[in-house]
């Protein structure tokens, strides 16, 4: 007999789900865990039919801004967000890659004008169907998606 353990379900909040096992730590950095005061389950290294191993993050009365949502879309395009009320999952949505991103992500360039002085980022993103690459306005570096730094 196979003994498992069972997670509680949230009465309301949101579930990260889909998340691929290795980008678990930059999603906990994109939604700022440690800031959180209510209930947070976080699993990893769970069986998953699609990816092999994934992660989950469920969150009580929490539910991300479209910025994060953006965000996480950068970092896992697979990852899914359910909204919860009444312990059902009342909206899932696909996280999907915005055509351009502005302010939070970091360009990989060292001489980069936004690494020097007070300019905000902005990448067109590159390649959506395979890896993510984001190609910055200033410099024209493209960051690829293992190298992308979320700035806080």
């Amino acid at each position: 007999m196979k003994n498992e353990l069972t997670v509680k379900a949230i009465k309301k909040g949101t579930v990260i789900d889909h998340i691929q096992a290795k980008n678990l730590f930059k999603i906990i950095s994109i939604i700022g865990i440690e800031k959180i005061d209510t209930e947070v389950f976080i699993g990893n290294n769970l069986e998953s039919k699609k990816h092999g191993k994934k992660a989950i993050i469920k969150i009580e009365n929490r539910f991300p801004s479209m910025d994060d949502i953006n965000k996480i879309a950068i970092i896992d395009p697979h990852a899914v967000i359910n909204t919860i009320d009444e312990y059902k999952v009342i909206e899932k949505k696909h996280v999907k890659i915005p055509d351009t991103i502005n302010t939070f992500v970091k360009c990989i360039n060292p001489k980069c004008i936004t690494n020097h002085e007070k300019v905000s980022t902005k990448f067109k993103i590159q390649n959506k169907d395979g890896k993510i690459g984001l190609k910055c306005n200033y410099c024209e570096k493209i960051t690829g998606q293992d190298n992308i730094e979320i700035i806080r």
